[in-house]
Order: structure tokens, then C-alpha cells, then sequence
């Protein structure tokens, strides 16, 4: 997708665009392999790039990426549903800790109340790896699926929307504080790309629009 500068709140006038088509950036996802997390061990591959599904809250998948500010960086973890396109929880914070990856998976279990055993797909950073993540994923029912290792392919749907969120919001502002991008990030993806940002693959609806009519289909049957 051509980057072209976006006034502010005028997202909702482009027709479904498609999310960009994940490359490898810096910047793209990051993860601290080097500090110490009590780690456990990887999780095997369950999706194999097979990035379908059939209901609302089957998969999720889930990665961190971080945008700059004259601060310094600002650590953005985020949890998308494969079948909605939705961003069902995102967490930030200064520092790239599994505090703020727990935060983001708590938000999305808090707002969606998934059944046991949808699949949760992320990366190999520590953060994921670590116990106290792994932890809550078995205190949820959700089982773990992990990326081959330095695979961004196998995590394409998340690397999507990190390349959407930079090229529609990021990439045309300069932010001076973290506070100022948290509070623009957040009104991007619960505003816009939560419930007016169409998807060809959604039928040219939003995430929040084609849950709804799947859910009346569901009730209808």
C-alpha cells in the first residue's frame, strides 16, 4: 500500500483497503531475546500458515511492535481475532515487559469471554515464552501456538495490521510524548479499525459490522 498523508479522522472515507502485505521491517515486531524471563518451553505450530477459521474467538493472534516518540519508544502489544479481523485487546507501555503482554491478553478475555481451547498464536519472544505468560494461558483454557522461530510469515495476519496501523496513523505523525501516542493509537483501534474500517475480506465491512450480522445469522439458524 502507498503511504499518502492522511488528515486526522479521515480514515473512515477510504473505501476497504486491504491490509498491507507483511514485510520485514525494523520496527515491524520487536522482541528482547537477551534479558531474563523464566522461560518455558516453545509451543509448536498449530496454524502452519493456515490462517482460517470459522468462528468468532477460535484463534487469536497476537504480537508487540513499538512506535517511536520523543520519549523514546512506545511498546504496543496487540491481539487480533483471525475470523473478525477485530482487535479484541492492545496494551502499551515504555518498556517491552510480559507485563504488558499479560495486560493485552487479559483486556481480550475480559471483553470476549472465550470458550477453553481457542488457539492463541504468537511469535517466540521471551515475552510470550515466559511462565507467568504461559501461566495465564492455561489459567484461560487457550492453547499456545508459536510461530517457527525468526518466521514472520507464520504471524502474517499480525504483521498486517502493524504494517495498517503504521502506514494509515504512525508514519504521518511525530509524536512528542508516549501519552500522545497511546491516547491516538487507542482511538485508532477502537474507533476506526474496530468498528468503521471495511475489509474486502469481511465483505466490505467493518470487524465490528460483520461480527454483529454473523452473530443475528447464528441466532437465525
Amino acid at each position: 500500500m502507498t503511504c499518502r498523508q492522511l488528515p486526522r479522522l479521515d480514515w473512515a472515507h477510504q473505501a476497504a483497503p486491504q491490509e498491507t502485505t507483511p514485510t520485514v521491517q525494523a520496527g515491524a515486531s520487536v522482541h528482547d531475546h537477551h534479558g531474563f524471563h523464566a522461560r518455558a518451553a516453545g509451543a509448536d505450530n498449530l496454524l502452519a500458515q493456515t490462517f482460517t477459521a470459522t468462528r468468532p474467538n477460535e484463534t487469536w493472534m497476537t504480537d508487540i511492535t513499538y512506535i517511536a516518540t520523543a520519549e523514546g519508544r512506545l511498546y504496543l502489544a496487540g491481539i487480533k481475532d483471525l475470523f473478525t479481523c477485530e482487535v479484541v485487546g492492545h496494551a502499551m507501555g515504555g518498556r517491552m515487559t510480559t507485563a504488558v503482554v499479560i495486560q493485552a491478553l487479559g483486556a481480550a478475555v475480559w471483553a470476549k469471554r472465550p470458550r477453553p481451547g481457542l488457539i492463541h498464536h504468537s511469535d517466540r519472544g521471551a515475552q510470550y515464552c515466559a511462565q507467568a505468560y504461559q501461566q495465564q494461558l492455561r489459567e484461560f483454557g487457550l492453547i499456545p501456538s508459536m510461530s517457527r522461530k525468526g518466521n514472520c510469515y507464520d504471524n502474517a495476519p499480525m504483521e498486517s495490521f502493524w504494517g495498517t496501523l503504521k502506514t494509515e496513523l504512525v508514519h504521518h505523525r511525530r509524536y512528542a510524548t508516549r501519552e500522545q501516542a497511546r491516547r491516538e493509537i487507542t482511538e485508532y483501534i477502537e474507533l476506526f479499525y474496530n468498528r468503521q474500517r471495511r475489509h474486502a475480506k469481511l465483505g466490505n465491512r467493518s470487524p465490528a459490522a460483520f461480527a454483529h450480522q454473523w452473530a443475528r445469522q447464528q441466532s437465525a439458524a
